[in-house]
């Protein structure tokens, strides 16, 4: 199976904890992703999902900074680790999100999504 780093995503967007919860969700949108991670400078701090979103709008506490809905110290995984070992922190975790690091420093998300390409792709048949 191949290495995290092959299939995250390297692109992931960071929000601060005092962003509004709105700005999040409306910068999740935009990017179509169905999570960010809460940076506090360099920091990990938290994860917002749609999850986190959908609970906030459920509950009536939309008007809030995204430290008030965010799974705070959300589990990560190091970007050379196998995909494996991620889908089953997943899995047993009940998420769909994951935050890569290298060391303190996140490089990346990996998403049920990606595995689950990871998995077809490996399933599809050659040259068809």
């Amino acid at each position: 199976m191949a290495a995290v780093s092959e299939i995250m995503a390297g692109d992931v967007l960071a929000v601060a904890p005092e962003t509004s919860l709105l700005d999040a969700a409306r910068r999740m949108h935009e990017r179509r992703v169905g999570a960010v991670v809460v940076l506090d400078g360099e920091r990990l701090v938290g994860i917002l999902t749609e999850r986190d979103v959908l609970r906030a709008v459920a509950t009536d506490r939309v008007e809030g900074p995204v430290s008030e809905s965010m799974t705070h110290s959300p589990d990560t995984i190091d970007a050379d680790e196998q995909a494996g070992h991620a889908a089953a922190l997943m899995i047993h975790g009940g998420f769909r999100h994951l935050p890569v690091v290298d060391g303190e420093t996140v490089v990346g998300m990996i998403s049920i999504r990606d595995l689950v390409r990871l998995s077809v792709d490996d399933e599809a048949p050659r040259g068809a």
